[in-house]
């Protein structure tokens, strides 16, 4: 049986990429759950429906992070030695400081709209924006990762991909509003 410290591509069987089947993790996630139930174990007592529970959240722990690009592309960064360390490094390119000032000023002008109609059109057209971003961003990373092994180049991408999440769900939660 693998060990609880196993990685999370160990643990489901999958290689160390970030170009990942998504399929194939559902897949591996459910048999893995199946096998790791605490029910599984009611008849072996206590002391195995503990462990089955230790095994069934680490499968879980591992499925979201895997299942994320922006945490799997962290995950995969740390497991290089290159730790993201978000909290503690907020640097950014200038370039990239720019556009999300200007994000934020459109996110503002779209907010002193009267009309309810214009304002959403403005915010869906924004978010379609920062989507485009992401999806360069997530495209930029893969290749960081799996083609050229670059995880502290990767690094700044993936702290620009927490930025352009957070922002995109800002953005998310005005159109959400205003519908």
């Amino acid at each position: 049986m693998i060990s609880l410290q196993a990685s999370d591509f160990e643990l489901f069987g999958l290689p160390t990429a970030f170009a990942l089947d998504t399929s194939q993790l559902d897949l591996q996630w459910k048999s893995l759950q199946r096998e790791a139930h605490p029910d599984r174990f009611a008849s072996e007592g206590a002391a195995a429906q503990r462990v089955a529970m230790q095994w069934s959240v680490r499968i879980n722990e591992a499925y979201n992070r895997l299942k994320d690009p922006l945490k799997r592309a962290a995950y995969l960064c740390e497991l290089h030695g290159a730790a993201v360390n978000a909290e503690n490094n907020t640097s950014m390119p200038t370039a990239f400081l720019m556009q999300q000032m200007a994000w934020r000023e459109a996110l503002d002008d779209c907010k002193v709209l009267k009309d309810a109609n214009a304002q959403i059109a403005s915010l869906e057209a924004l978010l379609e924006e920062v989507e485009v971003l992401r999806a360069q961003v997530l495209s930029q990373v893969a290749s960081l990762i799996d083609l050229d092994h670059n995880y502290p180049a990767a690094v700044g991408q993936v702290r620009a991909l927490m930025f352009i999440e957070k922002f995109a769900s800002e953005v998310q939660h005005g159109i959400d509003a205003r519908t």
